[in-house]
């Protein structure tokens, strides 16, 4: 028997203890979402995700391995068992605050009946579930989180599970693999901007009696001044508020923010050879900053060419 807010659930066979690491709320269908498929024994398996983080994968695409015909059958049969019930009804407790307990005992109390039906939308609807959609209209599916729909698979056939993980690995390890090339990317562009950005404070704003001391200062001062004006903190803010992490506040940073970032060390740059204060380079540069992460926040990062393509791809 498993306990979770104060809801009682059966011991599910081969239950994933990874879904209680880390309780947090996962978003229902968002608006602007990432698709791609998972290849399996000649089977495409929709997949989507917003976040890079929780994906929902189609359980009418894995249905197609025992019923190719009518899939939404197979996956109505599958919610008709007690422990399927409990699974998922456990899933909820953990990452969906506004699941609906009540309505799930008397569901799980039905579960196994011989005239027990359960179909995704009536799950849905009855416990506020956010753990399985269901897309209508012409091309009506329904997905589930990866969680749930790996579960789903394992009745389905568990050999058919291991060629979906499989896939999916892969499909994490591309990912993966080209977000590390665009974080590094504008990570290089950050260094080579900061370079351009130093040689200008050597130039205009450090007098030559300076000691390599005092030299020192006026650079972290000028960092420091780009890290509140992006950040809203200076470095020394941020490691006192991190101390048991390694690297620097500009490490953690964000894609945007890093690309964002390069454009202010090469505008303050220019604004330091024109001779302004500090003062006033800190309200241009604000501007700048708030202007382009506005500006960024609207454009997905997919629709940022990957270096390794180049024009390649028009060819």
């Amino acid at each position: 028997m498993i306990v979770v807010n104060h809801i009682e659930f059966d011991t599910v066979k081969q239950f994933d203890f990874n879904l209680f690491i880390g309780r947090r709320r996962i978003l229902n269908m968002p608006n602007t979402v990432k698709k791609d498929y998972i290849h399996a024994e000649g089977i495409d398996i929709n997949i989507y995700t917003s976040d890079y983080e929780n994906e929902y994968i189609s359980l009418t695409d894995i249905a197609r391995k025992r019923e190719g015909e009518y899939p939404g059958y197979v996956i109505q049969n599958w919610m008709r068992s007690r422990s399927v019930i409990s699974f998922i009804g456990l899933w909820e407790a953990l990452h969906n605050p506004d699941f609906n307990c009540l309505e799930f005992e008397a569901i799980k109390s039905e579960a196994g009946d011989n005239g027990f039906v359960m179909t995704p939308k009536r799950w849905i609807e009855s416990t506020n579930a956010i753990g399985i959609v269901s897309k209508q209209g012409r091309y009506a599916a329904t997905y589930a989180h990866r969680d749930i729909a790996f579960e789903f698979a394992s009745w389905v056939s568990p050999e058919f599970k291991l060629y979906i993980i499989k896939d999916y690995q892969r499909l994490k390890r591309d990912e993966n693999s080209r977000l590390s090339l665009k974080w590094n990317l504008n990570r290089e562009i950050a260094k080579l901007n900061y370079r351009i950005h130093t040689d200008a404070i050597k130039d205009h704003l450090i007098p030559p009696e300076l000691t390599l001391e005092q030299i020192s200062y006026k650079y972290a001062n000028e960092a420091d001044m780009l890290n509140v004006v992006l950040f809203g903190k200076t470095a020394k803010q941020w490691r006192d508020e991190n101390s048991g992490k390694k690297g620097n506040i500009r490490d953690e940073a964000e894609l945007n923010q890093l690309l964002v970032l390069a454009n202010m060390e090469s505008y303050n740059a220019i604004l330091i050879g024109q001779g302004k204060s500090m003062s006033e380079r800190i309200v241009l540069l604000r501007e700048l900053a708030v202007k382009q992460m506005e500006t960024l926040s609207m454009v997905s990062i997919d629709g940022i060419k990957q270096l390794s393509y180049g024009d390649t791809e028009k060819k």
